[in-house]
């Protein structure tokens, strides 16, 4: 059985500001790290014994999480079981990446996401370059400000073709974007009109709650990050009973790792392995 699962823990710090993100900002105290630490290194783990399972790992913290050593030696770890197929991790990408020589970069996958006014463009373009070299599965992403489509366009000019810069669009005010902004965003990201689109969600099919869930710190389980009604613990002896075939709840759904999942969009098969970092399997032209 294949099961992925989004692991989202306790950590909510971050080292960059950004003004248009919904993550907690604080600094956290020495408890709360510890408390973020435990429960990280108990679901490490739980993950161990899974064996009879094919695990796929993502986290996705509220905060940057690559900048914290447990959290690279939690990948490392992870990625060494012989029955983890892949781990992904959100990130800035500030943090080191030497961590990445003591896993099989196969089951590796860095969704990092550019911050024009938190870094400037060649630090970050140096880390994705890195990443590159070191051959770690990337995916290269912006969130679509206004003030932001210069850097956009430039970033697309100076990544290698082959990587998939993707542009999360600014949802928050309705028609945020002009035609000829939607004609040049689509033209770097021929999915973002996916991205920038509330799909009608309920009563649809979804692979959450089956065949991937959400865990948070203490081990509760949800379909996904969307719905917050809890399905059960994974750290109940029958934590696998609530995994089960069910429709959506919500009215829509606008989050890429929310609608990836809904199987009438088809990003499966755009997507397959490379569906939690967010890398196309097929090649880059086709998505247009």
């Amino acid at each position: 059985m294949n099961l992925a699962i989004l692991y989202r823990g306790p950590l909510s710090s971050c080292n960059y500001g950004c003004s248009y993100c919904p993550f907690a900002k604080h600094q956290e105290t020495a408890a709360e790290h510890a408390h973020d630490e435990a429960a990280l290194q108990r679901f490490v783990e739980w993950s161990a014994q899974q064996t009879q399972l094919q695990l796929s790992i993502f986290f996705t913290p509220w905060g940057e999480a690559l900048i914290r050593r447990r959290y690279q030696r939690a990948i490392v770890e992870l990625a060494n079981m012989a029955h983890v197929q892949k781990v992904a991790i959100q990130t800035n990408l500030s943090a080191r990446l030497d961590w990445a020589e003591d896993c099989p970069k196969q089951r590796l996958g860095l969704w990092a996401t550019y911050h024009p006014t938190q870094t400037p463009r060649d630090r970050f373009l140096a880390r994705c370059h890195e990443a590159i070299e070191r051959g770690i599965p990337i995916s290269v992403g912006v969130v679509g400000m206004h003030e932001h489509q210069a850097e956009i366009v430039a970033l697309r000019e100076l990544l290698p073709k082959q990587i998939y810069l993707w542009v999360n669009a600014y949802k928050r005010e309705v028609g945020y974007y002009s035609p000829e902004e939607i004609a040049q965003l689509t033209a770097i990201d021929p999915l973002f009109p996916i991205n920038n689109t509330r799909h009608p969600s309920a009563g649809r099919a979804c692979a959450t709650g089956e065949s991937v869930i959400s865990v948070d710190g203490d081990g509760t389980m949800r379909r996904c990050h969307f719905v917050r009604e809890p399905i059960g613990n994974i750290y109940n002896p029958a934590w696998q009973t609530a995994l089960q075939q069910r429709v959506c709840d919500n009215a829509t759904c606008g989050c890429h790792i929310g609608y990836i999942h809904m199987p009438h969009l088809g990003l499966q098969q755009v997507f397959g392995q490379g569906m939690l970092e967010r890398i196309p399997q097929i090649p880059l032209e086709a998505l247009g």
